[in-house]
């Protein structure tokens, strides 16, 4: 089942004082993104966050499972989701813990 917009639409409005924050959808499903760095996804309308340590010290009582079949475990955020002040600290902390993004490779000139 595909994620609708209306969910991402509340979680992104739950998130404040994070970064700049944005989404990109893949595959029926929305990756979400703080300054750039990918740390969520959003797959059949629940929350996963990538997991950190930082994150992982401030839930406390981790549940983890994976977004979709085939994929790492991730953080399940269901419970406190409607706390606007933890799901953005939880975010703040994690993406300090994330690498910076690669950059992108520019397509090199094609010789003649």
């Amino acid at each position: 089942m595909a994620s609708d917009q209306e969910y991402v639409n509340y979680v992104l409005d739950q998130i404040v004082n994070a970064g700049d924050i944005t989404y990109r959808k893949m595959f029926g499903e929305y990756g979400i993104y703080s300054n750039g760095k990918i740390f969520g996804l959003i797959c059949d309308n629940k929350l996963f966050i990538k997991p950190t340590e930082a994150g992982r010290s401030f839930i406390h009582n981790v549940v983890e499972a994976p977004p979709y079949p085939g994929a790492k475990n991730s953080f399940l955020i269901e419970e406190k989701l409607e706390d606007s002040e933890w799901i953005s600290e939880l975010i703040r902390v994690t993406v300090k813990e994330l690498p910076e993004p690669k950059p992108k490779k520019t397509p090199k000139a094609k010789k003649k």
